[in-house]
C-alpha cells in the first residue's frame, strides 16, 4: 500500500522577496515533509528584503540564502493550492486548484518594526491552512 502524496503549496506575490518567502519558510517549517512548499513572483525582485529576512531570523528561521523566483505555469499546475498575495491577475488559473487571496500589507520598502506584524499574521494563517489541510504541526 503506498502513501498519498503530500499536498503541495504555491504562494505567489509580486516579487517573491517578502510575504511569500515567509510563507513558503513557515510552511517548510511548520509542515515539515508532510507538505511541498514552492513561492514565486510575477516580476521576482533581485533579493530578499533585507528587513524580511531579519525578521524572519528573530523566529529562528533563516531565508537569507532564499532567492525570489520567476512564476511559471508549471510551478501552478504542479501545486494544489495556490495562495496569491497582492500579484492581481498575474497568477495563472487552473480548473481543480484551491485558490486563496491572503490580503496583507506589502514590506517592500519597510524596516523591521513595520514587517513584524506581517510575519506574525502570515504565521497565524499557516498555522490555519495546516489545519485545513489536516496537517499537524511540526515542534
Amino acid at each position: 500500500m503506498s502513501s498519498p502524496a503530500v499536498p503541495s503549496v504555491l504562494f505567489v506575490c509580486v516579487h517573491n522577496a517578502g510575504r511569500s518567502q515567509m510563507a513558503a519558510a513557515f510552511l517548510a517549517r511548520l509542515g515539515g515533509d508532510r507538505v511541498e512548499v514552492r513561492s514565486a513572483g510575477s516580476a521576482p525582485a533581485d533579493i530578499v528584503n533585507p528587513a524580511v529576512v531579519e525578521a524572519m531570523k528573530e523566529v529562528g528561521i533563516d531565508v537569507s540564502a532564499e532567492v525570489p523566483k520567476v512564476l511559471t505555469v508549471e510551478a501552478v499546475q504542479a501545486s494544489d493550492v495556490v495562495i496569491t498575495m497582492g500579484c492581481g491577475d498575474a497568477c495563472p488559473y487552473f480548473p481543480g486548484k484551491q485558490y486563496l487571496d491572503w490580503q496583507l500589507d506589502d514590506p517592500a520598502g519597510q524596516g523591521v518594526d513595520a514587517v513584524r506584524p506581517i510575519r506574525d499574521q502570515i504565521e497565524q494563517r499557516i498555522r490555519g491552512l495546516l489545519a485545513e489541510l489536516g496537517i499537524e504541526t511540526a515542534a
